[in-house]
């Protein structure tokens, strides 16, 4: 859009006691950084989105008119200003490359703490602990979903489903044992048992059956 700054925007967005729609807001800011003048409209109750959403047929909010048309939902606004809408279904390693990001930044962080360098063995250790912890946290969440999931490709797990139940709580017991240096009898080879265990299914998953 190339006269943003020159028309003018309404959005309706729902604004309650209980609950301020978090992309009403996304798309308020949106439409302010792009110049545009907003009259916003909150929508101060269920009935009264209800009601919105049958007079203008439309299934969410928020939505937003500019120049008196209905342009849409927040993903719409982005596409209507020439802005990139992300596919919420894409497939995005961010997460996991987040995940052992902040587990590195940790280990160096300690690392400068006990030692006064970053380059040290222990930060490559408590890089690993820190890793494996931040993961079993994440099945933990949940343990029944990743169950369920682990199961349709972890060779072990197949064979014995408890397996696919004990493994998050494993996973975090050698983290946290690792990173305490306490029982590396019983941490390391938990962790090494684990990781090969994964790291062959996952093999077998993508290079040999071809899965995604």
């Amino acid at each position: 859009m190339s006269s943003a700054a020159a028309r003018k925007a309404e959005l309706y967005r729902m604004v309650t006691p209980e609950h301020t729609c978090p992309w009403g807001l996304k798309a308020l800011d949106l439409l302010k950084g792009e110049g545009v003048e907003v009259e916003d409209h909150h929508l101060k109750s269920r009935a009264e989105t209800d009601a919105f959403k049958a007079k203008h047929k439309v299934e969410t909010t928020p939505q937003t008119f500019i120049d008196g048309r209905r342009v849409g939902g927040y993903d719409d606004l982005r596409a209507w200003l020439g802005k990139e809408v992300k596919d919420r279904d894409a497939v995005t390693y961010k997460p996991v490359i987040a995940l052992f990001g902040i587990a590195l930044a940790m280990a160096l962080a300690a690392s400068w703490s006990a030692y006064g360098s970053i380059a040290t063995v222990a930060a490559a250790e408590w890089f690993v602990a820190f890793a494996m912890c931040l993961l079993a946290r994440q099945k933990l969440k949940d343990v029944d979903s990743f169950a369920t999931m682990f199961l349709n490709y972890d060779l072990l797990a197949q064979r014995w489903v408890p397996y696919s139940r004990i493994y998050p709580f494993a996973e975090g017991l050698a983290g946290v044992l690792m990173v305490s240096g306490a029982l590396m009898w019983v941490s390391v080879p938990v962790a090494l048992f684990i990781g090969g265990v994964g790291a062959i299914s996952v093999f077998k998953a993508v290079y040999v059956d071809r899965r995604e």
